[in-house]
């Protein structure tokens, strides 16, 4: 029997795609391109509003794999439950991490030289000078150690930091050091200048950056969250901002997106992006070459790769 792979990226426009499967083409339209019951592998439309990519799982009775094209899956967790065991989830780990860990730099130097200050001043015609943190001499402390949070450290390196602390879910050692598990950020945070968080969205992490987290946070530093928005407690994060005590740059909120008038938005000593980490210019590129690679794992009856569960496992 012929496979079904439905694309969110048209098939011709994909190189490489190995020949046998029956490629339809689907990215979150109204119209499904065929019954989903005969969709044997499912690449999830990428960046489309909640609910849009689990429309189609209740009916997937014969898939045997979900591919996400985000490093995350919680927006497909939901859905989860709908399909019989054995049914392969996979991420885009390599496809987000240049972008992610690009727009990381951009997002911890914006905040402490003072850019949307300078922006705003130059919208005013006024020289605004004066004295900005460097990033230079720093600590930092990277929440979500897993290959995101490597690619930030690698561009971070050249920045002559006084100390990078690395956290995860469970404790080990890489090559550029130790890594934390979680139970020891009560004792990380004090010391950090600059707080990254990169974790993935599960239920040991939602929430995880409270009142508490953010008390021990040291007077003056810096909160990044390119990760997912609910790892943040708003209403916190809202009431440190307003103390003036720390300050923020979120890719990332909770809600998202943040509506107009969200109190949020004109917090003192936050910079906001909007959920841009991933879809750059590296990312088309990068998704072609891994939906290429693993359909032609799959034909082949080969391991797929950034296998994250097994559905009933």
């Amino acid at each position: 029997m012929t496979a079904e792979v439905w694309l969110p990226i048209a098939p011709e426009e994909i190189e490489g795609l190995p020949e046998g499967p029956r490629y339809l083409f689907w990215n979150g339209g109204e119209e499904f391109p065929a019954d989903p019951a005969g969709c044997s592998f499912y690449v999830v439309p990428y960046m489309k509003p909640a609910g849009i990519g689990v429309r189609p799982l209740p009916r997937m009775a014969s898939v045997e794999v979900v591919q996400t094209l985000s490093a995350g899956i919680d927006h497909v967790q939901p859905g989860l439950h709908h399909l019989r065991p054995g049914v392969r989830l996979c991420n885009a780990r390599g496809v987000h991490e240049a972008s992610t860990a690009e727009l990381t730099l951009t997002l911890v130097l914006a905040a402490l030289r003072g850019i949307p200050d300078f922006v705003r001043a130059q919208e005013r015609g006024e020289w605004l000078g004066g004295f900005r943190p460097a990033l230079a001499d720093k600590s930092v402390l990277i929440v979500g150690y897993g290959s995101i949070g490597a690619a930030i450290e690698d561009r971070l390196a050249p920045f002559e930091l006084a100390r990078v602390a690395r956290v995860a879910r469970s404790k080990r050692t890489t090559a550029r050091g130790p890594v934390h598990p979680l139970t020891e950020l009560p004792s990380l945070l004090p010391h950090a200048d600059v707080v990254i968080l990169s974790t993935p969205l599960t239920e040991q992490t939602r929430g995880l950056v409270d009142a508490e987290f953010l008390a021990r946070m040291k007077d003056g530093a810096l909160l990044v969250n390119v990760a997912r928005g609910p790892v943040v407690d708003t209403k916190a994060l809202l009431a440190e901002l307003e103390s003036g005590r720390i300050t923020a740059a979120l890719d990332v909120t909770d809600p998202e997106p943040l509506p107009p008038g969200h109190p949020l938005w004109q917090a003192p000593g936050v910079l906001i992006t909007p959920h841009v980490g991933g879809p750059t210019s590296a990312f088309l590129p990068r998704a072609k070459r891994l939906l290429a690679d693993q359909l032609t794992r799959f034909v082949n009856h080969e391991p797929l790769r950034n296998v994250i569960l097994t559905t009933g496992a």
